[in-house]
Parts: structure tokens; sequence; C-alpha cells
């Protein structure tokens, strides 16, 4: 209702006038423009890299067993159950050490070590759950590691995949602590825009800034449930 009140005053419970002047103002700022821009850029990145790093760790976690599995899963969820400002201090001086601060590199690598969890824990279940007998059929028949992982494997665990890449995409165009820390003021996302908003623009603004945050995410899951059904949202995670 915000973003669309161009009168709102006290004691009106509701808008008196409604309109897209602040559509229209966020929309005709170029550096909150921007800013939409590399939030999707930076998201695209790190889900692209986010998946190349991790489904090679996915799929060796649901297929080999070795001393430190279940730690190494764990150390994931662990990460992500505490307040990060700790982590992105140490992260801080690590990246001061090898000139990352203020870089779209430093950004990114923030956005990926955020989600990981999403890129390993879903993936890993789907591979796991694919019996194993279907790949050694496959190295039967003389398919090498590599094809029989892309045209068996790989298939029957798209959905997982798909999902992870879903949330992964997702969890970086939200991300704002890590990257105000590492990135700010060279780079600017959504998400650390919002700050600014929030501090020098009327609510309406603000409002409107969120929209654009939302929508992104309504589509991304409505597409996914369209694609595979709600019971790739309601089946769980089993390890």
């Amino acid at each position: 209702m915000l973003a669309f009140a161009e009168q709102y005053q006290v004691p009106h419970v509701i808008p008196t006038k409604f309109g897209f002047q602040w559509w229209q103002y966020i929309l005709s700022q170029d550096n909150l423009l921007q800013s939409i821009f590399s939030s999707f850029l930076i998201a695209l990145f790190t889900t692209i890299l986010s998946m190349i790093i991790c489904l090679p760790a996915a799929y060796a976690l649901a297929r080999f067993e070795f001393k430190g599995k279940r730690f190494f899963l764990f150390s994931f969820l662990l990460s992500n159950a505490f307040p990060k400002i700790g982590l992105y201090t140490a992260l801080g001086i690590l990246f001061y050490k090898f000139q990352l601060m203020g870089t779209l590199a430093g950004v990114i690598i923030v956005h990926i070590l955020n989600t990981m969890i999403f890129m390993i824990w879903i993936p890993s279940s789907s591979f796991q759950s694919i019996p194993i007998q279907q790949e050694e059929a496959a190295r039967d028949m003389g398919a090498g590691p590599i094809r029989t992982f892309m045209q068996i494997t790989m298939p029957a665990a798209v959905p997982g995949v798909a999902v992870s890449g879903m949330y992964t995409f997702l969890g970086s165009l939200e991300e704002a602590q890590g990257t105000l820390l590492v990135g700010f003021p060279e780079i600017k996302t959504m998400a650390t825009s919002m700050y600014g908003i929030i501090l020098d623009y009327p609510p309406m603004a603000g409002a409107v800034f969120s929209l654009l945050l939302v929508i992104p995410t309504i589509l991304l899951l409505w597409g996914c449930q369209k694609i595979f059904g709600k019971e790739i949202f309601s089946g769980g995670i089993s390890m």
C-alpha cells in the first residue's frame, strides 16, 4: 500500500491518493538503478560459480564415506546459526591482506560463502536419492565418469540442483552485511541501498524498493513450483 501512496497522513488509515510517483522517482535515480543491476549481476555470478565449486563436493558427499563427513556437513549449518558479524570481521582481515576489499571478486566470495549450504546440502540429497546402480550400468556399457555424470546422474538431480540454484540466487540478492563490510562504497547492491533509502527517503520510497526485492523471489518460487511441483519444497532434505 505504501509503495503506491502519494498522500498518506495522520489520521487517515489508508492513503488519500494513490499513484506511481515514488516508482517514477526510484526508477529515475541512476545510482539506485545501478544497484539493482549490480544485485542481479552478482547473484548470477554467485549462482554459477557456486554450482561449479559446490556440485562436485555435493556429489562426493553423497557417494563416498569418509571420516569427518557429518561434521563437515554440520559446519555449514553451524556457520549460519549465529550472527555473522564475527565471521565478516575475520574475512575483512584476510580480504585486506589479499586486496579484495572494495572489489567485485571480494563481494562474490562473501556471497558464495553464505550460500554454500544451499548448493551442497540440497544437491547432495538429490544425488544420494539416485540409485548408484544406474551409474554402474552406464559405466559397464563403456561410458566414462564425466559422461555418466552428465547424462545419467545430472538429469535425475536437476530438480534439486534447480531449487538450490534458486535459493542461492535469492540468498545473494538479499545479502547485505557482508557486502557492506567488503564492498562498500565501491560496490552497492539493492540490499545495501535499502539502508540509505530507509534513512534518507520517505517510507513510500523504501516500500517501492522492498517490492523490487520481493518480486523476483515470488516469480522464482512460482516458476520452480510450476516446473517441478509443490513436492520439491515440501519433501524436505534427508542426509
